[in-house]
């Protein structure tokens, strides 16, 4: 079935169709109808299977067909995620598919100032994408009323676990309307998102995406055996060897990757890195640098991973492996995306092998391993600006003594 065979509103269609939206995904197609009918929605699917339409286009589609004055501070719609670069990209999406329909959207998240959001809230709005501090930061201050909710869609809820969010979500619970429409989304699937969704949702369709295949089907999964100490040299050969491509680099901790960075700088690598620690506009900035490809390498943790839906990103490269064997098909989940084909590749220590079982097992597949001889392993050091023996000023300075040999053989020739 093709998106223009639903029955939308024009404009919604037209922009649709603008936006290159053909045949709905499969998590789209299952999601769609039961939210049309008002039915609260379980689902369960793995990033990049285009799961914010899923939930975006039916409730445009609602709002719009249904319109309702609404007062000051108030919103029918209520979209909670876990991160602002979520809460900016899901506002962004509603924005595009909302373009000549006449909603009202707002995203409102920290580490900006809250007065221009404030100024947008006091006619009220029709779609509301949060995250939880700013959210209730501004409820507390009478700036955001829940009493006039419709639809609550909670989005990749289990990141917001993950973050501690899980008190935030059921303060918000105990606020809004009881009788309500939820969509709940979530990426992976285990006992706590279960006891959570089953507390939110009545009745709900439950819908279960790709369960034996967590990650897409349009990505190539290598790991290369290196250890710690060493993976700075090929990263740097890995850049080099691919100068055009758009890369995501993964690290465990923002001290890790502020590291990273430092290293790539002096070996001349341009890169830029997201985390916790830099504030929305220099997150902003980064994000922005990396869409436009005026930067092409970018080092992020896992609290950035959820944030960030870039096209034609070619590599995710798991410097570190994560923690959490989950978080491995956030990661590479940035890549491959829609009809495009993509390349995770994983560097693995000694100490992080337990972890790489883990995810394999999570994957159900062993991940294909990239041969490294033990030859090119040490040339791949020696041969780096980087290196602490200066391998390469050392060849410099060999292949200098041999010109200044044959110069002076060159010499006592002549004067023969």
């Amino acid at each position: 079935m093709k998106f223009e065979q639903y029955n939308f509103v024009p404009a919604l269609k037209q922009n649709l169709a603008d936006l290159g939206f053909k045949r709905p995904t499969d998590i789209q197609f299952k999601a769609i109808p039961p939210t049309l009918k008002g039915e609260d929605v379980l689902a369960i699917a793995q990033t990049g299977t285009g799961k914010t339409a899923a939930f975006a286009i039916p409730t445009i589609q609602m709002l719009c067909s249904k319109p309702a004055k609404i007062g000051a501070y108030e919103t029918r719609c209520l979209v909670m995620v876990p991160t602002h670069e979520l809460a900016i990209q899901v506002a962004d999406v509603y924005r595009a598919l909302n373009k000549g329909v006449g909603l009202n959207v707002v995203g409102v998240y920290g580490g900006v100032t809250q007065d221009p959001q404030i100024g947008i809230l006091k006619s009220g709005v029709d779609v509301l994408v949060a995250t939880p501090g700013r959210m209730f930061d501004l409820a507390s201050q009478g700036f955001l009323s829940f009493k006039a909710v419709e639809i609550l869609i909670i989005d990749e809820a289990d990141h917001m676990l993950e973050l501690g969010f899980i008190n935030d979500m059921e303060q918000l619970i105990r606020r809004i309307p009881r009788y309500r429409q939820t969509l709940f989304f979530s990426a992976t699937i285990n006992d706590r998102i279960k006891d959570l969704a089953y507390g939110l949702v009545q009745h709900a369709v439950r819908i279960h995406i790709s369960p034996k295949d967590p990650v897409s089907k349009n990505i190539d999964h290598s790991v290369a055996f290196i250890e710690m100490d060493d993976k700075r040299f090929f990263l740097e050969h890995f850049i080099k060897e691919n100068p055009e491509s758009k890369m995501l680099v993964f690290v465990r901790t923002k001290v890790r990757a502020e590291r990273v960075l430092k290293a790539m700088e002096r070996v001349g690598i341009a890169s830029q890195t997201i985390h916790s620690s830099k504030d929305q506009g220099e997150r902003t900035e980064v994000m922005d640098n990396f869409k436009s490809g005026k930067n092409r390498v970018l080092i992020a943790t896992d609290v950035s991973a959820r944030g960030i839906d870039i096209p034609n990103v070619e590599f995710v490269i798991n410097y570190d492996l994560p923690d959490v064997a989950e978080n491995y098909v956030h990661r590479v989940g940035r890549t491959g995306r829609g009809n495009q084909r993509g390349k995770a590749l994983s560097f693995c220590s000694t100490e992080e092998q337990p972890t790489l079982k883990e995810i394999e097992k999570y994957l159900h597949n062993p991940i294909s391993v990239l041969g490294i001889s033990n030859s090119e392993y040490q040339a791949t050091i020696d041969f780096s600006e980087d290196a602490s023996h200066d391998w390469l000023s050392l060849i410099k300075d060999q292949e200098e003594f041999e010109v200044k040999k044959q110069l002076k053989k060159n010499k006592k020739k002549k004067k023969r």
